[in-house]
């Protein structure tokens, strides 16, 4: 029976943290938290932007008083009316209440209508936001391949993790439109360095063709999942547990796998830097071009949807946040 030894645990962990298999489950987890984190505010923010803007009034104290004063003859014989249209005074104003506590009892439709007509127009509020996070990791992502020729993969992979987390928890506290809008617009900085030098991670640590194909298909799962799952998730948080909930259940996988980071990566500065093709080269490759174009292509119709379905789902459906 083998003993346990220093040395030999030595050796276990150094066999550990250089595993392939164990940095592609890292990436799985940075893309599927990545991803979770972009999905699951789509069925929460629509309804809290709108809840922000029109704190929840209630007609419950009016319309109680009226039901309960018109049905008093006291209420209209008020000396200043004791004449001789006291009568006619009082079946006026004896209607007029009548109707107004029936307008107070269908307060729901109107709320209902309100609500349709504030939602219509929070539509392109709610486009800006979940955009944001596309622009910035749009123009973040040029600037991380290179990056990671100078330093590494692993500084800005684990700097990706920490930006995520702070977007995370953001989304916690917020109670803005502007702290909402800086928590979405962070996260492209942190999906640009956690994608970007994950996947080149994977290439560099997979050098087989066949082997890298198969290990990028798996990172990429966690991509899917992650969009897979984040909304029914945050939809069922925010409506039974509340918003902070969901976002307070992934900043906790996210020390997970800040921690993995950390022990597995060791974050450090590269030896060498490595001369890389430039910018300029690359969009002119042809094989590049039809892979950005698909892409693009293949998230135009999601990045229309995310903003524009919850509430048409709401204003349309009366759909609760977990139906969207």
């Amino acid at each position: 029976m083998p003993t346990l030894t220093i040395d030999s645990l030595r050796e276990f962990w150094y066999k550990w943290r250089s595993s392939r298999a164990l940095i592609l489950f890292i990436v799985f987890v940075a893309l599927f938290l990545d991803n979770m984190l972009l999905t699951t505010v789509v069925p929460i923010i629509p309804d809290y932007l709108y809840h922000l803007d029109n704190p929840k009034a209630t007609f419950e104290d009016t319309y109680k008083f009226l039901a309960k004063n018109c049905s008093r003859p006291e209420i209209f014989r008020h000396r200043n009316y004791l004449n001789q249209h006291t009568d006619q005074l009082q079946d006026i104003l004896r209607s007029y209440c009548n109707w107004t506590v029936a307008w107070a009892m269908n307060r729901t439709e109107i709320e209902n209508d309100q609500r349709t007509t504030v939602l219509e127009n929070e539509n392109r509020w709610v486009g800006l936001m979940f955009a944001s996070k596309a622009f910035v990791q749009l123009m973040t992502n040029p600037f991380i391949g290179p990056l990671t020729n100078r330093i590494g993969y692993t500084i800005p992979m684990f700097s990706g993790f920490v930006i995520m987390f702070i977007s995370t928890m953001t989304f916690v506290f917020s109670k803005s439109f502007g702290l909402l809008f800086f928590a979405r617009a962070i996260q492209g900085i942190g999906s640009a360095c956690s994608s970007v030098s994950g996947l080149g991670m994977l290439a560099d640590r997979y050098p087989n063709d066949e082997e890298r194909g198969k290990a990028m298909g798996t990172a990429l799962g966690g991509l899917a999942l992650g969009v897979l799952v984040g909304p029914p998730f945050g939809g069922f948080m925010y409506q039974y547990v509340g918003k902070a909930s969901p976002f307070l259940v992934l900043a906790a996988l996210g020390l997970f796998d800040g921690l993995l980071q950390l022990s597995v990566l060791q974050p450090g500065v590269a030896g060498e830097p490595v001369e890389g093709a430039s910018l300029k080269t690359l969009i002119k490759d042809p094989y590049i071009l039809v892979a950005a174009g698909a892409i693009s292509f293949g998230n135009v119709g999601i990045a229309m949807m995310e903003p524009s379905l919850p509430i048409w789902m709401m204003t349309t459906m009366r759909a609760s946040e977990f139906q969207q």
